[in-house]
């Protein structure tokens, strides 16, 4: 991360204005409910995985809400989900090799609805996690948002072309970067919000070619197997 990101204070017992946690901790709990019913996706780690993850960023999310932003567990916060994405994107690049191997080398064991639910699976947990991770990184973060503190943002978004229709205090909230990692997956361009920085660019290519590899190689592929 850039230099210039906002630091939270070294006093871990400080509050500060913190934005709320229960959008981005829905979002979390609504992902969840595919990975645990969609019939048998292909996964390299075990499902429960994803449930331990889930719950690492869920504790220091509920912890600042009802510790009013205590920067101790803002800064936890912010690691788990950086891990988190990290850890994501290598599974995932794990998970799509594996589908490649099984469409490409093992045709006759594909199953369709396997792997179109691990399309699914994939797709969901893709814009989730850098919804998250773009969430954390704009403008150095949640709290550095909610303090108004001036940080060099990552992305444009188009509200502030017109200040007469929003409030006198408006920032961009979890919401607006789930709409941003849907429209980056789904369009895998940019949309209303434009990138600035080189990582922002970066981690919206990587967004990109995940869901671009899922829909060609798994989607597709899924499709021509289900029987006429």
């Amino acid at each position: 991360m850039r230099t210039s990101d906002a630091r939270v204070s070294s006093d871990p017992a400080q509050t500060i204005d913190h934005e709320s946690r229960w959008a981005p901790a829905l979002a979390i709990l609504v992902v969840l409910i595919p990975l645990a019913v969609l019939p048998g996706h292909v996964h390299v780690l075990p499902v429960w995985v994803s449930y331990v993850a889930a719950l690492a960023i869920l504790i220091p999310m509920v912890a600042v809400t009802f510790t009013r932003g205590n920067t101790l567990w803002l800064r936890t916060e912010r690691t788990m989900i950086i891990l988190a994405a990290a850890a994501y994107v290598a599974d995932v690049t794990a998970e799509l090799v594996d589908l490649v191997g099984l469409v490409t080398l093992h045709p006759g064991t594909a199953n369709a609805f396997s792997l179109l639910s691990s399309s699914v699976a994939i797709w969901t947990v893709n814009v989730l996690m850098f919804a998250l991770l773009y969430w954390q990184i704009d403008r150095g973060g949640p709290y550095a948002r909610a303090s108004k503190l001036k940080v060099r943002p990552d992305w444009v978004f188009p509200q502030p072309l017109s200040p007469e229709d929003l409030p006198t205090d408006w920032h961009p909230v979890f919401l607006d970067y789930l709409y941003l990692g849907y429209n980056t997956a789904t369009a895998f361009s940019p949309t209303d919000a434009a990138p600035l920085t080189h990582r922002a660019k970066m981690l919206m290519m990587i967004e990109s070619t995940i869901s671009l590899l899922k829909m060609v190689v798994v989607l597709s592929r899924a499709i021509n197997v289900i029987p006429s």
